[in-house]
This record gives structure tokens, C-alpha cells and sequence, in this order.
């Protein structure tokens, strides 16, 4: 069964034409689904709201149908109530402009007050009796307040009768019966705000009352201001609204409900009607705002719409005053959208976050896309290799099940999401393919949304329409496979974040890193998050494996005490010239906002391996060999160790009893699961956790090493040192014994010396001494090779030497990372 229902749409709508079987035959496995019995892979559309018949409801459960069935009914009894009172609103100045229409200086014409309020008092009359109705069904005994209706869940939401047994078809089948109301106003529509345009600009009194419509909205009542026109869209925007409500309701009613066929006839009167007004287009006009500009687009391009039913791919359009949100469709031969929903930009509010990694089932099946579309370019290159060149039917084939699975990952792998919400209280989810697309797509609508102070509700039909027409963004961000691609590195890239400067304030931060090319591997990684300072260092290594990388892009991200959202600061772009990039280190210095990053950046290019097709599971650090993970994470100094030791500097160093007093054992236990699975999540819960919890874990994590830090095979050299007489000879004796110590031990261990180190200098707040951190710390850090009798002796030693090496007057400094063979220094 095809598993790539939607990417087969895209590329339909683009005029690629379905391939068949041919004389030249392809490798049929490379043809074949990544999961061909898997239908759950399929990326389900979610409620469409286009003006035309569903062939089926949802399939949810009836008792969930009925359920969100009452949140429709709901939804739509607020909103026709909030309707209402900007008819009557629109229709407050009409009895005083009729009256003055008849004196020596009328503001408006009496043929004019008649075009202006030409069938609006039969659309209140119409709507009023709908809503009198409906509110009589969902509440016949007592009033229902917004609040009331408002309320989605709970036992308070119980309703007179039962929900299968509730019949509303009828209302909505007598209120689609009298649309034709409306098609009087629309007709008039152009020649009414001709007339109020005209006035405003001719008459100082009629432009005074259009600029300053007020009228209630919401469960409070506050009042809001209306242009003239603004209000006079209403009725406009409410009937191209009607088919969406309808279809959203009769989507939601069970098949066997009352209802079922009574909307399903309803839904197919007003798309009739709607049809019938767009064939018309007696109002495909651009609404002028009342400041002289027009709806115009100011950015566009594909976004993932998370939603209930799943991920799906979408077109996402900026306008001036409005974001709106299409399905890319083919009809015929002619691609066209079909609108999803909008959200308009006055007041609109926006938090971004990464996503967590989804289960190992979910990994497992990107993977095997992945490793899919690296079989597909392989067989690509190699028909194209063979003469016949990019017009080969095989190779088409092969091309269009390549942009299939590559269609499939932008859809499906976990990235950056961008949550949108309305003064309305309409919100919806979006999904970036990259950190770069989010910070452009929210800079773009932050800085709109503050310049726009007023919305007209659009024409979603002529604005959809116009879509087609207007685009700039022609296609998903696919790559095409070249015959030829020598000018794209391909290999391994290593990037060392060294420091950064600049920052205004203390805050904690991290450098997030992405390179764009195939999705065959992981296109972004990021730093540990630093300590909270004013100049942090992270020495940290990113390794990247890279296939037809052209670009990288650095974005340094901070974290203040108190926010819950990251702020990115700044970013910057480095071009990635095959020509220009050697096996040596290149220092580089790059200007990122207000901040400048210190990185190095090296490049071996070489044939890659196939993806592998295992989840991306973090490899545990707990009771495992310390240099095993520090080459895991390419360091000297295990992120663990620094993490916890920066959080204690922090908050902890005026603590009584640091280090001595324990932490809640359910919060340590918290902490080393955390840090066995999700880094990123350890480091969040190291700021929120009790600090003897954190240094509990750091002595935890010492204590369980299945080697110590200072190897056994030095315990007896080193007691022997203790008994040195003379204490220059001593110290010097122990210093040479910790250079021989293991790079990754010897640097761990001086990183925690010095730390210990400033601890103690605090010790007439935290009552803890050289030698108390000595007593704490020695038996974890050394071990004897064998257990010996006399216990008491065997604790002394361990004690002493953590004890002298504490008080050790010329201790060197600890590398957190290899020495780096630096080839030059770029800015």
C-alpha cells in the first residue's frame, strides 16, 4: 500500500506525472515502501475547511464525536452571539442618518442610507431567530451565559438530554434555506462601501462615527472599536464562514445520529450557494484598511500544521494583517489551495520550542526512511552515471520516490514548533524544518504584528484563490539529486565551540548548530547549556556528517533565571567552500547579534557509511568507564562532572553542610535517570532541583564509576608518598603520580580539585574546610586494588591524598578538551 498519500498530492500539484513500469527496469526494492504494511505511517489532513462534501465523518469513537460535537454547537453559540452585536452595532447610526437625511445639511442621502443598510436588518432578523433557536435546543429551561458556554470539560457541562438524542439539523437546515438574504447584501456589498469610502473622505461628521465603532465582545463585554467597513465585512466573512462550521459539525456527528443526514443536506446547500457567490465575484475585491493599504503577502513557504490527527504539510502565507494556512491540492492539471485556517496578526502570541525525541518505535522508522533515500540517491547517481542523463524514465522513478521519502521526513521529524495564539482564543501548532526557518518566520510576524493596529476579516475564499497567484515559495525545501556535485562537501565536519563574549547580562547559554544537505544524517546539534555568566565556555565538539552541505548556520540561544522561554540572541551563516576547508583546525571568530562565538571548524572529506538504521538512543554516563564517556562526548572533562559543578558554584556555595548534607534520594535518582537518557533534560532539572540533590548526584556518579578516578594500581604508590617526610618532595612526588594518571582522569580530577577549592573558601558560610571536602570525597575518588582488613588505615590514605592535593600550593589547571591544531584565525 502507497504510505506517501500526501507527498504523492505535492508532487501531483506540481505537474509531475505518476511513472509506469518501462523496458529499463530499476532495482525493485529501492521502488518499495520504506514500511509497506504499516498504514499508520500515512499523514493524515487535518479538518478541512474547504467549501466542499467530505465523503465520511471522523472516525473517532461516537462518545468522542458527541463530545466534540458539543464544543462545535458551543463555539458557534458564542460566536453568533458576539455576530449579532455588530449587526446591531452596524445598525445603531442607521435611524439618526435616516432622520438627517431629510434636513438642509444630511450626512447621507436617503437613497444612500438606503444602499449602505441595504438588507442588514433582515440578516439581524435571520441570525436573531437562529440564535433564539439554537440557544433554546442546547438550554431550554434557564439562560446560558458565555461562560457557561465557554466551558469544554467537566461535570458542569451536562446538558438537559442526551447528547445522541439532541437534534439541531432542522435549524441549520431552515437557516441554509434563507442564505438567499445574503445574496442581496453581496450583490450591493461594492456599491455600499463605494458610498462609505466616498463619505469619509467628503464629510468630516460621517468619518468621525465610521472610524469609531464600538461594540461588546466576549464573555466580559469589553468593548471594541470597529471601522465603518470593517463592520460592514462582517455579514461577508460570516456566510463564507457557514459551509466551515457545518462541515466541522456534520464531521463530528456520529453516522447514525438524527442529524447525520439533515446536515449532510444543509452542508450541501450553502456549498451550492458559495459556489454560486465565487462564480459571481460580485465581491473579489482587496479590502482597503482604513489607512489606505491593501492585504498584501509579506512572506511564505511550507510549514508542518501540528495538529489532532496528525503532522501534515502546509503552505503558510504572511500577510499584512493575517497568517494564513493552506493545503496545496490538484485539481485536474491545476494546482490550487484549499484553505485550513488563518489567525490574525493584532495581538497575536507566539512560544517556540524544541521538540523531544519521539519513542524508539518512531525513531526506528526515520531511520529506516533515512537509510531509504540514501539507497535511492546511490541508484540516482549511478543511472545518471551511466550516460543517460536526468531524462531517463528509470531514473524519474527513482527521482520521484526519492521526494517521497525525503517529503515524508520534513513532515515527520521532530524539530522546532511555533505555537500561535489569538485574542480569540483560536491557537494552532506549527512545525519548522529548521531553527533558522523559525527565528526568520517569528522575527517576520513579530515585527508585522507590531505595526498592525486594525484587521479586516478577509475573504477567505478570493484570499485563498489568490494564493496560486501570489506565492513565492514554490515548493518544499527538496534537494535534487546532481549528477555531478564536487562543489558540496561531503565527509565529516567537526566544529569546536569554544566561547562566546558580548552578553549584556549573566544568563545561561548554548550554541545550537545546523548544516543543511541530505537528511540522511543529523543536520542540527547544540552546546551544554553553560553557567550563568556574562562569558560562558563550553570547549565543546560537534561532529557532523554531511552529504551536499553547502551552508552552516550558528545561533546562540540564552537561558535568564526566571524565563521559561530561550532567547535567541543572535546568528550567523558560514558558507561551506569545499575549496577553502582543510584537514587542519581553522579558528573563526563570528558576530552573532550582540554577541561574538569563538569556534573552530574542521572538514575531512571521505566516502560516507549508510545511515544507520538503530534509534538514536543517549548512551547512559552512569556506571560506566569515565573515558568511555568522555570519548563519546569528544572531551577531557565528562559534561556530567561540569554541569553539576556549575550549578553548585551558582547556588550552592553558600549552602551549610554542601556536599555533606544529602539530597533527597528520589530527586538524585531523578537527576541520574535523566542523565542517562535525555541530557537536555538533566540540565533543566539541575536548575529547578534542591542543590544538595545536584551535589548529591555529582558524588553518586564518582562513587558508582566502575574504576575510580585515580586508578587502583596508584593506591600503594601513593600511601607510599603520604609517608615522605619532607613536604616539597612530597608534593612534588604526588604531582608527578597525577600527571601519569590518564588524560581524561587527570583532568576530571583537577577540575573537581579547583572546585573544591572554591567551596572551601567559603567555608565560613558553608561550615565546609579543605579537609572536610577531603573526608567526603577520598573514598570515592580512591580505591585500593584489594579490600584490605584494617579499614580504618585504607580511609586515611584516601583522605590524605585528596587532602594534600587540595592544599597544593601549584596545582595545575584542568583541559576540558584536546589541544586543537589550529591552521589560522578568520573573523
Amino acid at each position: 500500500m502507497e504510505i506517501y498519500t500526501e507527498a504523492m498530492d505535492y508532487l501531483n500539484a506540481y505537474g509531475i506525472s505518476p511513472v509506469t513500469e518501462e523496458d529499463e527496469m530499476v532495482d525493485p526494492d529501492l521502488l518499495q515502501d520504506v514500511f509497506p504494511e504499516e498504514t499508520e505511517w500515512v499523514s493524515h489532513s487535518p479538518l478541512q475547511t474547504e467549501p466542499c462534501l467530505p465523503s465520511t465523518p471522523s472516525a473517532d469513537s461516537p462518545d468522542d464525536l458527541l463530545q466534540k460535537r458539543m464544543v462545535v454547537l458551543k463555539r458557534l453559540l458564542i460566536s453568533e452571539e458576539i455576530y449579532l452585536k455588530e449587526l446591531e452595532t452596524l445598525l445603531t447610526p442607521m435611524k439618526a442618518l435616516r432622520a438627517t437625511a431629510g434636513t438642509s445639511q444630511p450626512v447621507l442621502s436617503t437613497e444612500q442610507v438606503q444602499t449602505v443598510f441595504y438588507q442588514i436588518p433582515e440578516l439581524r432578523d435571520l441570525h436573531k431567530d437562529f440564535y433564539t433557536s439554537l440557544r433554546t435546543r442546547l438550554q431550554p429551561d434557564k439562560g446560558m451565559s458565555q461562560q457557561d458556554l465557554g466551558r469544554e470539560e467537566g461535570p458542569d457541562m451536562q446538558l438537559y438530554q442526551e447528547e445522541h438524542s439532541l437534534s439541531v439539523g432542522d435549524l441549520f437546515l431552515k437557516f441554509v434555506n434563507q442564505l438567499g438574504v445574503y445574496r442581496g447584501f453581496i450583490d450591493n456589498y461594492e456599491n455600499a462601501v463605494k458610498i462609505v469610502l466616498k463619505c469619509m473622505q467628503s464629510d468630516q461628521r460621517f468619518r468621525t462615527l465610521a472610524e469609531s465603532m464600538m461594540s461588546s465582545k466576549g464573555s466580559d463585554n469589553v468593548k471594541t472599536k470597529y471601522t465603518f467597513e470593517a463592520l460592514l465585512y462582517k455579514p461577508l466573512d460570516r456566510v463564507m464562514k457557514t459551509t466551515l462550521v457545518l462541515h466541522d459539525l456534520w464531521k463530528h456527528t456520529p453516522p447514525d445520529h438524527p442529524d447525520s443526514v439533515t446536515l449532510q443536506e444543509a452542508l450541501r446547500l450553502t456549498s451550492s450557494f458559495l459556489s454560486g457567490v465565487n462564480e459571481r465575484s460580485q465581491c473579489k475585491r482587496a479590502v482597503m484598511l482604513s489607512r489606505g493599504e491593501r492585504r498584501q503577502l509579506l512572506r511564505d513557504g511550507f510549514v508542518v500544521d501540528v495538529c489532532e490527527s496528525g503532522p501534515s504539510l502546509r503552505h503558510l502565507f504572511l500577510y499584512a494583517d493575517m497568517l494564513l494556512c493552506a493545503k496545496l491540492t490538484n485539481a485536474g492539471r491545476q494546482a490550487q489551495y484549499r484553505f485550513c485556517w488563518y489567525l490574525p496578526l493584532v495581538g497575536l502570541k507566539m512560544h517556540w520550542a524544541a521538540e523531544h525525541l519521539p519513542s524508539s518505535d518512531y525513531q526506528m522508522k526515520i531511520s529506516k526512511a533515512r537509510a531509504k533515500m540514501y539507497q535511492l540517491k546511490q541508484a540516482l547517481q549511478q543511472h545518471m552515471k551511466g550516460g543517460k542523463g536526468s531524462v531517463s524514465r528509470a531514473v524519474e522513478r527513482l527521482r520521484r520516490k526519492f521526494e517521497e521519502c525525503e517529503i515524508w521526513l520534513l513532515t515527520n521529524t521532530p524539530s522546532f514548533t511555533l505555537d500561535l495564539h489569538s485574542t480569540s482564543g483560536k491557537s494552532h501548532t506549527i512545525r519548522l524544518f529548521s531553527l533558522f526557518d523559525l527565528n526568520e518566520w517569528k522575527e517576520t510576524i513579530e515585527k508585522q504584528s507590531g505595526n498592525c493596529i486594525e484587521t479586516i476579516p478577509p475573504d477567505l475564499l478570493s484570499v485563498t484563490g489568490s494564493c496560486i497567484k501570489l506565492r513565492m515559495t514554490q515548493q518544499p525545501p527538496l534537494h535534487r539529486v546532481q549528477s555531478n556535485e564536487s562543489r558540496h562537501i561531503c565527509g565529516s565536519l567537526y566544529v569546536m565551540v569554544q566561547s562566546a563574549c558580548g552578553l549584556q547580562h549573566p544568563s545561561s547559554a548554548y550554541v545550537c548548530v545546523e548544516v543543511d544537505g541530505f537528511e540522511f544524517y543529523d543536520r542540527r546539534k547544540q552546546t551544554c547549556l553553560s553557567a550563568f555568566c556574562a562569558t560562558p565556555q563550553w570547549d565543546e565538539e560537534l561532529v557532523f556528517q554531511v552529504d551536499g552541505a553547502q551552508q552552516l548556520f550558528l545561533f546562540f540561544v540564552s537561558q535568564y533565571e526566571n524565563d521559561t522561554q530561550d532567547d535567541i540572541v543572535g546568528r550567523a551563516v558560514l558558507n561551506l567552500d569545499p575549496d577553502s576547508m582543510f584537514k587542519k583546525w581553522k579558528k573563526v571568530t563570528c558576530s552573532l547579534g550582540q554577541v561574538d562565538v569563538t569556534l573552530s571548524i574542521k572538514y575531512v572529506p571521505h566516502p560516507l557509511e549508510p545511515p544507520s538504521t538503530a534509534p538514536l538512543v543517549q548512551e547512559p554516563v552512569f556506571c560506566v568507564p569515565i573515558g568511555q564517556v568522555a570519548m563519546q562526548e569528544s572531551v577531557l572533562v565528562p559534561h556530567i562532572v561540569r554541569s553539576c559543578v556549575e550549578e553548585v558554584e551558582r547556588r550552592g556555595l553558600d549552602e551549610e553542610g554542601i556536599y555533606r548534607i544529602s539530597g533527597a534520594t528520589r530527586e538524585i535518582q531523578a537527576l541520574k535517570h535523566a542523565f542517562n537518557t535525555n541530557y537536555r533534560d538533566a540540565v533543566s532539572k539541575l536548575r529547578s532541583v534542591d542543590v544538595n540533590a545536584v551535589s548529591g548526584t555529582l558524588k553518586l556518579y564518582f562513587r558508582e564509576l566502575p574504576l575510580p578516578l585515580i586508578p587502583a594500581e596508584q593506591f600503594k604508590e601513593l600511601s607510599d608518598a603520604l609517608d615522605i617526610a619532607d613536604p616539597y618532595l612530597r608534593a612534588d612526588n604526588m604531582l608527578t603520580l597525577l600527571q601519569a594518571l590518564p588524560d581524561v582522569n587527570r583532568n576530571t580530577l583537577l577540575f573537581l580539585l579547583h572546585h573544591l577549592r572554591r567551596v572551601a573558601e567559603r567555608k565560613e558560610e558553608n561550615k565546609m574546610s579543605l579537609s572536610n571536602l577531603a573526608t567526603v570525597f577520598g573514598p570515592s575518588l580512591l580505591r585500593p586494588p584489594v579490600a584490605r582488613v584494617d579499614i580504618s588505615q585504607e580511609v586515611e590514605v584516601q583522605v590524605q591524598v585528596i587532602f594534600l592535593y587540595l592544599q597544593c600550593p601549584n596545582l595545575p589547571e584542568a583541559l576540558l578538551t584536546k589541544h586543537l591544531d589550529i591552521d589560522e584565525l578568520e573573523t
